[in-house]
Order: structure tokens, then sequence, then C-alpha cells
């Protein structure tokens, strides 16, 4: 069985600044003592590597210039050809990730996803190409946002970041090389320790995010909510999954989002029905996840209307 291969993940649009951050990772010590790295580069701006720099002689790029091109077999090849023990990609923003990801080959593990973004473009990127955007926030451990200066408001960048992503970190990088990192807190807009943690309905995708992230901290608790109930044919008699079609970032990214809920009158509910839902959650086993998740064990169950959007969002 060959040994996982580490990779490393940078994505953001074009003229970033993702060339001249990894150089400086490569030059860092504690990051390289001589590793030797393949660096697939998916997109060339103006910035280009200095093999003459320390640490840059067990350095090995290989372009990719088409989507189509990461296949396993083909990063499995560039690894072969270059030994490599290790694995940067400089990625297109152009591209979804998902090219990437389901093209790794199976001894290929995901270490590190930053995303750096130049703070004079970024909003009209988010405005223009939202479904880009979304897609490189979604699983980004941190977000640097470079070119950034004291005219700017914060409160703009880090609410578009916590619309996709609560677990983001953001750094700020102003033009003398100062960095600022975010320490705006997001109070949740419910009450996770009162003795029933009531969801409003505008609150729903929010919650949704918040339990799929950290399970564990919803075990036990006694959750009241209002979304939609339907059957399931993968799920025993008495269970059923309750949710609501959320949209992350563009209607074309709609998605019915919910989890497996467990009552003894099951059988007596009409459904696909809204109902308001009073029970407790648990964090156990459920064969729907094949995994431990949220799973739900209703007390009660009340019809109510559908809400007039059916659609939740998270902003």
């Amino acid at each position: 069985m060959q040994e996982d291969m580490p990779v490393y993940v940078f994505t953001g649009f074009l003229e970033a600044g993702k060339t001249s951050f990894i150089q400086s990772t490569l030059e860092d010590k504690r990051f390289n003592s001589g590793e030797r790295t393949l660096i697939l580069l998916c997109e060339e701006g103006e910035e280009e590597f200095d093999f003459s720099k320390p640490g840059m002689d067990t350095v090995f790029v290989e372009t990719i210039e088409n989507e189509a091109d990461l296949t396993p077999d083909r990063l499995k090849a560039l690894e072969a050809k270059h030994n490599a023990e290790r694995v940067i990609v400089e990625y297109n923003g152009m591209w979804m990730l998902a090219s990437l990801y389901n093209n790794f080959p199976e001894h290929w593990l995901l270490y590190q996803e930053l995303m750096f973004a130049d703070a004079t473009t970024f909003m009209a990127y988010n405005l223009n190409m939202r479904n880009l955007m979304v897609d490189k926030l979604a699983g980004a451990e941190l977000v640097v946002f470079n070119r950034f200066d004291k005219s700017m408001d914060k409160m703009e960048f880090h609410k578009i970041v916590r619309a996709i992503s609560r677990r983001t970190d953001i750094a700020y990088e102003y033009p003398n090389g100062f960095t600022e990192y975010d320490d705006i807190e997001d109070p949740l807009p419910f009450d996770i320790d009162a003795p029933i943690v009531e969801i409003k309905m505008e609150d729903y995708a929010l919650w949704y995010r918040d339990v799929s992230e950290d399970p564990k901290k919803y075990d036990g608790k006694t959750i009241r909510v209002s979304a939609m109930a339907a059957r399931n044919k993968r799920l025993p008699e008495g269970s059923f999954v309750m949710g609501r079609p959320v949209m992350t970032c563009c209607e074309a990214d709609i998605q019915f989002m919910g989890f497996v809920y467990q009552y003894a009158k099951e059988s007596e509910l009409e459904m696909p029905a809204w109902y308001e839902m009073q029970g407790t959650m648990r964090y156990k086993f459920n064969r729907m996840y094949g995994k431990k998740g949220p799973v739900i064990e209703v007390e009660s169950m009340t019809p109510v209307e559908k809400p007039e959007n059916e659609v939740a969002t998270f902003y």
C-alpha cells in the first residue's frame, strides 16, 4: 500500500498572491527541509517561481493547462516522474474544486486548503461569480485578503465569508506587509443553552450548518424547529427526514438539507408536509449517514403552514 501523499491546495483568482505565498513558504526551513515537492500550476500569472532561492532545488513544477487533464492517471504519473514526497496545487480560480478532489489518486490526502483574494477586486468577483467564490471559500481553512487598506470595511468581507463558512479563519494583509487577523465575533441567532433551542424560520440554514459542523455540541439538546417532513425509502419504519431547500449562492445550487428524525407515531403523519417539531437531538450512528450523526428523537409534531419562501438562505 502506498503511503499517504500530503497535498496542499492554494485557491483564489488570478493575481491574488498565491505564487508569492507559495514561494515564501518553500523558502521557510520550518516547512521545507529538502522534501521533493511537486507543484501543480493550474494557472500562470505575472509572478513566477524563483528557483535560485534556498530550498527550491528539490521543487518541481508541472503546468496543468486544461481542467480535463486533472485525472488520477495523470496526477499519479507526475508524482512518479519527480518521485514527489508532497504536492502543492496552485489552483485555477475559474475551475471548480470538485474537478481536482474527485480525481485525487487514492493515496493523496488533503492536508490544507488556503484561499487568497485581492481585496480590491473581491467584491466584484463575489457579485459576478458567486458560485466560484462559494466553491473556494467553503473548504478553506484560511482566507487571506491581500492589498487590504484602512478605507475598506472589514465587516463586509467578514459577512461574505461567514455566509459560507463559520470555520474559515480570515486575515487582512496591508500593503506595508502588516497582517491583521479577523476577531469579529459571530453569535448564533438562537440560544443553544436554553432549555428549548428554538430555531426561527429565517435561521434554519445557519442552524443546519452549525449542527453539521459540530453535531456533538447539540447532543442531548431539546430542539424546536419548523421544516418539511418526508419519508425516505432508505429509512426503516419509525424514521423520516425533515429539512428545507437551502440556497448557498444561487438557485442552481439549491439542495434539500435535513436530518434524520425518529418518531413512534411516524406512520400517523401525513407526508410530505410542514410541521413544527420538538425533540431531543442525539449524536449516534444512523445508516442514512453511514456513520455517527445528528438524529432527533421526536416528542411532538404539530402541522404548520409552509413559509412564504420555502428556500432557506444564510443571509
